[in-house]
Parts: structure tokens; sequence; C-alpha cells
């Protein structure tokens, strides 16, 4: 009998399967640490008022889905109609770029981070609503803290990048597992891929490729096999979201300020997810960019081209504006040739949203907004 890393090598890092559906909601239902976070989101009041209540309430609701969803598709179905409420609660989301793709085709979507949860989210939200493939996303298993996360994040399309390794030929082997589950994804048409353009989110604003990260993509080569030949494969397409606020630039600048000592607190991973979920977010822009597929790539070429496109794809806000201006005590009007998306919020607000947060991280919050219109500026945008 085979064991399930022989037969499937990607079995340990993978979304899950079909058939794997109801068994994986089953078990969700009768965790108690799951039941008792999704009461808090799906019954708050109850929750407040009679917590045991409201759990048995959502126990008896997963229970239900146990026997009526049967694949990862309609646990998405399931899913989309409170992200589209999240969406339209807390920001107006407007898209480019996406008409120009194939949705026949699968790619492999680079993108830059600024929320944990929410990047790929609207990504994939703004796929199902063009009649394309929703991708399977990136996310590190340092955020799986707890078993019912990671099995909630893989029946939504998720495959897990192995970070809390420490010996180098665990990183390799790892590594070469991820490369392989990507273009094994790609090549046999099972459906695009979301991964960020570095690890972890650029708290600064500033949004620039790790070429680790291409690196890895081409470990998936057959021996003898080109580096420009795997990558032209894969069909990299840069994507570059921006957001007018970020619910999470508070909490972020505290880290900035703390530097390299910051220690984070026990579930302070899940904190800024569920803030960067529920925050107000003004107006959110995603630019899907154009597929790097010359015959000449390299590792430093796809980088470059990656950091262009994000960057010149980037839907400048007010709000980076006003932060810029502030920083640099003169108007930005004639010094960049860029068109300025429209805003949902006025400038006291934002000037009280920077007022609020304490002075020794208010620097911090004005450069994060500030940096992609520096990027702008290096460019001669």
């Amino acid at each position: 009998m085979n064991h399930p890393q022989e037969s499937d090598p990607f079995a340990s890092i993978r979304p899950y399967h079909d058939a794997e559906v109801p068994a994986v909601i089953a078990g969700l239902a009768r965790d108690p640490a799951f039941a008792r976070s999704l009461s808090l989101i799906r019954l708050p009041r109850t929750s407040a008022l009679w917590p045991w209540l409201a759990r048995r309430i959502v126990q008896a609701w997963l229970v239900r889905q146990a026997r009526e969803v049967r694949s990862i598709e309609e646990f998405q179905n399931l899913v989309e109609p409170q992200l589209s409420q999240i969406i339209e609660r807390t920001s107006q989301f407007t898209i480019g770029g996406l008409a120009a793709l194939d949705p026949k085709q699968c790619y492999v979507f680079v993108s830059n981070h600024r929320d944990i949860a929410m990047d790929p989210a609207y990504a994939n939200y703004a796929l199902k609503r063009a009649g394309h493939r929703t991708s399977s996303v990136a996310i590190g298993d340092n955020l799986l803290k707890e078993p019912w996360i990671s099995d909630v994040m893989r029946l939504n399309k998720s495959f897990i990048v192995r970070r809390e390794l420490k010996g180098p030929r665990e990183l390799l082997a790892a590594s070469k597992q991820l490369a392989g589950f990507i273009r094994h994804m790609v090549i046999d048409d099972r459906g695009p891929i979301w991964i960020a353009q570095r690890e972890g989110r650029a708290k600064t604003g500033i949004d620039v490729t790790e070429p680790a990260v291409i690196k890895m993509l081409a470990l998936s080569r057959s021996k003898g096999e080109e580096v420009g030949r795997v990558l032209q494969s894969l069909k990299i397409v840069p994507l570059s979201i921006s957001y007018e606020l970020d619910p999470c630039d508070g909490m972020k600048a505290a880290e900035l300020v703390a530097g390299a000592g910051y220690i984070k607190a026990e579930g302070e991973d899940i904190a800024s997810i569920g803030q960067g979920i529920a925050g107000e977010k003004g107006r959110v822009h995603l630019e899907f960019g154009t597929p790097i597929v010359s015959d000449d790539l390299s590792i430093e070429s796809v980088v470059a081209e990656i950091d262009r496109q994000v960057i010149e794809h980037y839907a400048l806000f007010p709000s980076n504006v006003w932060a810029w201006e502030r920083l640099n005590g003169v108007s930005l009007d004639g010094l960049i040739d860029y068109r300025r998306a429209g805003s949902v919020t006025h400038q006291a607000i934002f000037d009280a949203r920077i007022a609020a947060i304490p002075d020794d991280q208010q620097k911090w919050v004005l450069a994060m907004y500030a940096n992609p219109v520096n990027s702008l500026l290096a460019r001669g945008l």
C-alpha cells in the first residue's frame, strides 16, 4: 500500500481535493476552537450573551454543511456571499487589466502584498466575477498555528509555504516541493496561482520583488532545462493592489518603530487578519498586468519586470499624495505625471486618522502612504 506522500508528492501542502471536503468540514464541526471563532463572526451578539448557545448553533450549521458541501467550488460558493458583503461594506473596489487575460489559461499571479487575507481575496473575487477560475493561494505556515486554521485555508484553495524550517536541506526540499506544486498546477491546467512578490507584507509601502521568490519558482526545472524556459512556462502575471486606507496601518507602524527586536504577541497575526478584513479601506484598486512570456527570461529580468508593472500600475490615491506632501512640505503638482485615483476619504478625516496614532509612529504611517509616490517618482513617472 502506498503512503499518501508517495502517491501524492504535494499532499502535505496542497489545497484539499473535493473527495476530502466532507470529512474535513465534519472534523471542523467537532472542533470547539473553530466553533468558538466562527460564532464570534456569524453570531456576535449571541456569542456575547450566550456563548455556549452560539457555539451549538454554529456546530449544527457545520454538520449540515458537511452533508451538503461536496467540493471546493461548493465551499467557495458558500463563502462568496459573505466575502461580497465584506468588500461592499468596507471598500469601493475597482479592477483593471483582467479583460486582456484568457480565462482558459492558468497564470501565476505575483502580487504586491499589503494585507494578509484581503490581497488574495480581492484577486479571487475579481477572477470569479469575470468568469475565470479562482486561484490557489500561497500562505505561510507561520499563520497556521491552529489546526482548524489550516483546514479552513486549505478548503479555500490555499497551499502551504513552509517557512518555519531550520536546516538548509529541509528548506531546499520544501522549496523544491513548493515549486513543483506550482508548476504542476499551471502545466497540468489545474488552475491559476496567487503568490506574494516577497515574504511578508510590505509594511513600509515599498513594493519590491524578492529574487528568492522567483528563484524558488525556477527550482521546478528538470535536469538540463533552462531557467528561462521554466519561467516562461509559468505565465507570470504581475498584480498591483492599492488601498486608499490601510486598516492595519497603526499595527504595522508599531512593529516598524520597535525594529528588529519586535516580538509578536500570541494571536497577533490573527488580530491583523481580522482587522484587515473588517476595517475601512476606502477605495481599493486591483490591476492585472501583462504576462511575462518573452523568449529570453532570467531571474533578474523577471524580478525587474514584476517591479516595473506593480509600480506603474499602482493606483495613486489622494491619501498617498497628502502623506507625501506633509512629509516633504511641498506640493506634488507638476512633479508627477500619473493619474490620481478618486477618493472616498476627505483630507480632514485622513488627518484625524494620523493624529490618532501615537506621535512616535506618525511618521512611519505617513511614509507608508507616501512611499508609492516615491516609487513612481524614482521611475520618472
